[in-house]
C-alpha cells in the first residue's frame, strides 16, 4: 500500500532532502501545495489531516500550530523542529536507542537534533549500563557543515568566503541541552561548545572522558566492547576498530549525502584519558535521514531501505 506524506515546510534543507530521498521511491505519494499555498492554514490543515504521515520541517511555534491543526487520529507525525523532542506522548525518534519497535508503533515522533545524535549515541548507553557516571560535568565539542543553519547561514558562507569557523551558543542555553541530558540520563547539562566551519555537510562531535579523573574502574576497551555490542547488527550506526585507529580524522568538503554513524575510541597510552568521537552527517543521521529512517519503520519497513549508506 502507498503512503502518502506531507512535507510541512518543504522549501527548507532539511525539508528539500526527505522530499529528494522519498520522490523516487514507489512506498510513497508525495502531498505537495502551491508555492502560493504553502503557508495558507486552510491548505496545511486540509494537507496534514488528508495524509497518512506529515513530516513537519517548520520552527518550533509553527511545528506546534501544525500538530494542533491535526483533527484525526490516523495521521502520523514526524516532527524535525525541537518543539517536542522532550514532551510526553512523543517518541524519541533515535531507533538505535528507544527500539525499532516503539518507533514503529509510534503515531508522535519527534526527530533528534543533530548534535544530540552524536553526543547520546556515544555517551547515553555507556551511561546507562553503568560504565560511565550520570552526575559527571561531560563536556561536548562539535563542528557542523553550515548546511546545519538554514538558508540564512548558508547563504552567509557562501557569499562570504573569508568565514573559516563560527563559534555559537556562547551564552550557554543552546536548545540541545534538554534532549542531550534527558535521553542520555545525565545529572547535569553538558557544557556544549557548537562551532559552524566551511563545509556545506558534515559533523564531528567529541566527548572527552578523562577515566582517572573520574574513579571510573572501566578501560577504553570497556567502553568500545559494550558500544560494539549496543549497535551490533546496526547497518546504521557502527564502532570503529580501536586496534585500527587513524592518526587524524578529517571532516571534508563536498562530500555526499550519508545516513549512517560511526563512533571512533581513542585513549592515551595509559588508558587514563579517552576521547569519544562521533563522525556523521547534520543532514543525514542528524536530520533528513534519521527522519527517512523512521517513516520507514512506521510504515512497516526495514529502517535502512532507501538511505544512503556507502562505506565511509
Amino acid at each position: 500500500m502507498t503512503l502518502s506524506v506531507f512535507i510541512d515546510g518543504a522549501e527548507g534543507t532539511t525539508g528539500l532532502e526527505i522530499r529528494e530521498r522519498l520522490a523516487p521511491r514507489g512506498e510513497f505519494s508525495l502531498i505537495a501545495l502551491p508555492d502560493d499555498k504553502r503557508k495558507d492554514a486552510v491548505a496545511r490543515r486540509e494537507a496534514l489531516n488528508d495524509c497518512d504521515v506529515a513530516i513537519l520541517c517548520l520552527p518550533d511555534d509553527a511545528a506546534r500550530e501544525a500538530v494542533s491543526f491535526i483533527e484525526n487520529d490516523r495521521t502520523k507525525v514526524i516532527d524535525a523542529s525541537t518543539a517536542h523532542r522532550v514532551a510526553d506522548g512523543w517518541t524519541y525518534g533515535f531507533p538505535e536507542l528507544v527500539g525499532e519497535d516503539t518507533v514503529r508503533q509510534a503515531k508522535r515522533i519527534s526527530n533528534p537534533g543533530c548534535y544530540p545524535t552524536g553526543f547520546l549515541a556515544m555517551v547515553a548507553p555507556l551511561v546507562s549500563s553503568g560504565l560511565l557516571p550520570a552526575d559527571w560535568p561531560y563536556t561536548v565539542n562539535a563542528v557542523s557543515g553550515y548546511s546545519g543553519g538554514g538558508k540564512a547561514l548558508i547563504r552567509r558562507f557562501e557569499e562570504n568566503t573569508n568565514v573559516a569557523w563560527r563559534g555559537y551558543g556562547l551564552g550557554m542555553g543552546h536548545k540541545h541541552l534538554g534532549e542531550m541530558q534527558h535521553y542520555a540520563g545525565l545529572t547535569h547539562p553538558p557544557l556544549f561548545a557548537p562551532a559552524v566551519v566551511d563545509a556545506h555537510r558534515g559533523m564531528v562531535v567529541e566527548v572527552p572522558v578523562p577515566l582517572s579523573a573520574m574513579g571510573a574502574k572501566v578501560a577504553a576497551n570497556d567502553l568500545h566492547g559494550a558500544l560494539s555490542a549496543f549497535y551490533a547488527g546496526s547497518k546504521i550506526v557502527g564502532v570503529a576498530d580501536m586496534d585500527d585507529s587513524p592518526g587524524e580524522l578529517l571532516m571534508r568538503k563536498n562530500v555526499q549525502p550519508w545516513d549512517g554513524l560511526t563512533i571512533h575510541i581513542f585513549k592515551n597510552e595509559g588508558g587514563s584519558q579517552v576521547r569519544l568521537i562521533a563522525t556523521l552527517d547534520n543532514l543525514g543521521k542528524g536530520a533528513s535521514g534519521a527522519a527517512v529512517q523512521s517513516l520507514n519503520l512506521i510504515s512497516g519497513l526495514a529502517a535502512a531501505t532507501g538511505l544512503n549508506l556507502p562505506a565511509q
